[in-house]
């Protein structure tokens, strides 16, 4: 058996697998520590322009050195790959936890809170504000003790730049002020953030969830919420107080750290590594200068699919399945095309799977869709991404990343109902009955 090394690491099996990368699992040869080594290909970060919001999101995760944050311990790179070295966390996600379990109790509530808010105070005075805190993106060790992950959406503000102008986020999750597109700060806006997650905790569902988008932003912007009778008086007292929709008057951490029912059973982080941080090692992985003149120079946009990717992707050399020819693969579609823009498509299918109440998250033309399924019995992702096959003329492909397959076809048969606005036919499917099929040559 052969046995692959990357630098010092032993490389295991894949246990992850994302929009951009792989993640395996890996062992230091010298030290024997369990490690998750994240796999980057240089081309595709490349023809996606991702290389400087990749380099961001490393340096970001070096800069912060905190037993509740994901630690990245170093940053490889060969002439093709681009390997991030992370500590290896075994619990899986917060979010897995409360799907499973329903509410947590007060106590293992307040816990997770407290530890919660110890990383996101200690990213804050690093000048990091991670912009997309939800129970997804907190994830478990084996201790049980909470690892704040997924720094993909974080900023560091411009110097002399207070406020933040992107909006960004899972809409459930995210502070008012940010949807409003005004200027926000990012710490409070984070803190927000948080007290939707205590909630979810605390209570098992969110506090603002709704299925149309105008009715869900209209509460969040009012806080119109209401608690389930198990709340104590101190857990609303404190959640009132942070999911203030004012940003002037909305509780600081300072102020949350001196709350009487958070401050129970409260353990203060040990010290705080303070080691000088050196991030040659991401400047190294991408000191490349045809990688940095080809991401200057290369506009963002859905990936091209060029001839031969069209017979891959149509089962053999049978074209006529990207037009929809046949009623039996109908059925199971995953793939359609449309005349519109690439945004236009992009913002259409967004507010459709919002509407129906999944989340989405999107990197370039790339969008993840994940949520409980119509029964909340379920939870399902799906992945879509965007590839442009000619000048204004667009490909769709939607896969399950996980979950039922019942439940994906389900999703899929609705979804797509909803986008009858965006998707193109073949004028033979407008004006042939179905029965007639195309002469063999």
């Amino acid at each position: 058996m052969v046995v692959r090394r990357v630098g010092k690491y032993e490389v295991g099996r894949t246990i992850g697998e994302g929009t951009f990368a792989k993640v395996k699992f890996a062992q230091n040869t010298e030290t024997g520590e369990s490690v998750a080594m994240k796999v980057l290909d240089r081309a595709t970060i490349i023809k996606h322009s991702m290389v400087d919001q990749i380099k961001r999101e490393i340096s970001i995760m070096k800069l912060v050195r905190h037993p509740y944050v994901v630690r990245l311990h170093e940053v490889l790179a060969s002439r093709t790959k681009i390997y991030i070295i992370l500590e290896f966390i075994t619990g899986g996600e917060l979010f897995d936890k409360i799907i499973h379990n329903g509410k947590l109790s007060e106590a293992e509530s307040r816990r997770y809170f407290q530890q919660l808010i110890d990383g996101v105070d200690y990213c804050h005075s690093k000048g990091v504000y991670h912009r997309d805190l939800k129970p997804e993106n907190l994830l478990l060790d084996s201790q049980g003790n909470l690892k704040i992950s997924d720094f993909g959406l974080s900023a560091l503000p411009a110097q002399g730049v207070n406020l933040l102008r992107t909006t960004c986020g899972t809409p459930n999750y995210v502070a008012p002020e940010v949807l409003s597109h005004k200027g926000y700060d990012g710490a409070i806006a984070d803190t927000w953030s948080c007290g939707v997650i205590l909630y979810v905790l605390l209570a098992g569902y969110l506090p603002f969830d709704e299925v149309d988008l105008t009715t869900l932003y209209s509460k969040i912007d009012k806080a119109e919420f209401s608690f389930p009778s198990w709340f104590s008086n101190g857990a609303k007292s404190l959640i009132r107080k942070i999911l203030d929709p004012n940003p002037e008057t909305r509780m600081r951490i300072e102020d949350i750290r001196n709350d009487e029912w958070f401050k129970k059973n409260y353990v203060p982080v040990s010290q705080v590594e303070t080691e000088d941080i050196n991030l040659d090692d991401v400047y190294a992985a991408f000191d490349d200068p045809e990688v940095n003149e080809q991401s200057k120079n290369e506009e963002l946009g859905p990936l091209n699919l060029n001839a031969f990717d069209l017979i891959i992707l149509s089962q053999g050399l049978n074209l006529s399945t990207l037009f929809e020819r046949r009623q039996d693969y109908a059925r199971h579609e995953n793939r359609f095309l449309s005349r519109k823009s690439a945004k236009v498509v992009l913002s259409s299918m967004e507010v459709v799977a919002q509407s129906m109440g999944f989340k989405t998250h999107i990197r370039n033309y790339k969008m993840r869709v994940e949520g409980l399924t119509a029964n909340k019995t379920a939870h399902l992702s799906v992945m879509i991404e965007i590839f442009e096959i000619a000048p204004s003329f667009f490909m769709v492909e939607i896969q399950r990343a996980a979950g039922d397959i019942t439940d994906y076809l389900k999703f899929n048969k609705n979804f797509r109902s909803k986008l009858d606005e965006i998707i193109w036919k073949p004028a033979i499917e407008k004006n042939k009955p179905r029965t007639i099929r195309m002469p063999k040559r």
